[in-house]
């Protein structure tokens, strides 16, 4: 029995290595050259003449802390305007916001409302951002996400180089303390581990995904998917948006933000379970038992050969594989830090608490409590 099980752990550390390997050489990052798009009859760098009217909008709830630094790099970008929506903040987000109004005319805040019944409050402050926005491509921007100069042109290259119609980036994450190194690279673990990047190209419409931090449509394509009024209620939004997209025939396309988008999602280990725990049950089609047997499973994988290193080959061969995926995600997304595989072992059981908050019937963030009653739709943000 315990052979067996050993077994299919390295199978499935096997599988996810050789997704990787495809990655690191598949998977675009921006402003760098992509092995498999060279074909695409995009230049590196399109002009400003080039790319529509764009218009790029931020939802911020209480984010007067982030905002500065944030909108130095929306500034820098080329576009027609800048909407922030003040998603009624307690704090002072709207006078940041107002301030940058002042000094910049692109600049433009709009005063958010309650969500709705049947709405999540993101989804609420995005709606009413493109009802609010002029240009034709809509490029939604997390308040956490800092672009460098170019990131917007870089976007777009990658876009037409994709052909797509909806394109979303994955940034760079920054991880300060420990907790947060523990957690937050498995979002770029996942997503090169199964999503070859082939895959988009070929008629496998679930083979998708997208990530809310930046998203970037064609009004045309995000009207036709119906906006966010499509994913009112939707915890995990651009997973499931990035589905709809292929399922309506519409062309995705995807790309790691390299140096020129970075974002730090969370401050500490507390605030990273809170905000994984918030979409994990959504992404667990709402269901205990495939919470429980995720959470068994990652133990195995990845907690589990450490110590059963001196059984087997087997149970020796799986933990070298975990470490290897680390190494080489880190690479591939630019984070470097080799020496955090070591972490990976840990990891699992510092996810637990991430679980025991799933396990709920409601989810909280930022004051707001949603009940999740969806089926799966995705990626834990």
């Amino acid at each position: 029995m315990a052979a067996a099980v050993a077994r299919a752990v390295v199978a499935f550390h096997a599988v996810k290595l050789a997704g990787v390997m495809a990655n690191l050489v598949m998977f675009p990052v921006l402003g760098r050259h992509a092995a498999g798009l060279a074909a695409a009859p995009a230049p590196a760098w399109p002009s400003r003449a080039r790319r529509p009217d764009t218009s790029l909008l931020v939802p911020a709830r209480d984010e007067a802390h982030r905002l500065p630094a944030v909108l130095a790099g929306l500034l820098a970008q080329d576009v027609t305007e800048i909407v922030v929506l003040d998603d009624q903040s307690s704090d002072a987000t709207a006078t940041v916001v107002q301030h940058a109004a002042e000094a910049d005319p692109r600049v433009r805040l709009v005063r958010g409302t309650p969500p709705p019944p049947g709405w999540t409050g993101k989804n609420w402050a995005c709606q009413q951002l493109a009802m609010n926005a002029r240009g034709d491509i809509l490029l939604f921007c997390d308040a956490d996400v800092l672009l460098a100069p170019g990131a917007v042109d870089a976007c777009w290259a990658q876009m037409c180089a994709q052909h797509a119609e909806v394109f979303s980036v994955f940034p760079r994450q920054h991880t300060g303390a420990l907790g947060e190194r523990l957690l937050v690279p498995l979002i770029d673990d996942v997503l090169l581990a199964f999503l070859p990047h082939c895959l988009l190209r070929l008629p496998v419409p679930s083979a998708a995904t997208a990530n809310g931090q930046l998203l970037m449509f064609r009004r045309s394509a995000y009207d036709a998917l119906g906006g966010h009024a499509a994913v009112a209620d939707d915890m995990n939004e651009d997973v499931t948006l990035g589905r709809r997209t292929r399922r309506a025939g519409l062309r995705l396309g995807l790309a790691l933000g390299g140096d020129l988008v970075s974002a730090r999602m969370y401050s500490g280990y507390r605030q990273s379970v809170r905000g994984f725990g918030k979409s994990l049950r959504a992404a667990h089609g709402g269901h205990d038992g495939a919470l429980a047997v995720t959470a068994t499973w990652h133990l195995l994988a990845y907690t589990v050969p450490w110590l059963a290193w001196r059984r087997s080959r087997l149970w020796r061969a799986a933990a070298i594989l975990g470490l290897a995926q680390r190494v080489l995600v880190n690479a591939k997304t630019g984070r470097g830090t080799p020496g955090e595989a070591a972490l990976v072992p840990v990891t699992p059981l510092a996810a637990l608490p991430v679980y025991a908050l799933a396990f709920r019937r409601n989810a909280r963030w930022k004051g707001r409590s949603y009940p999740v009653r969806h089926s799966v739709r995705g990626r834990c943000r």
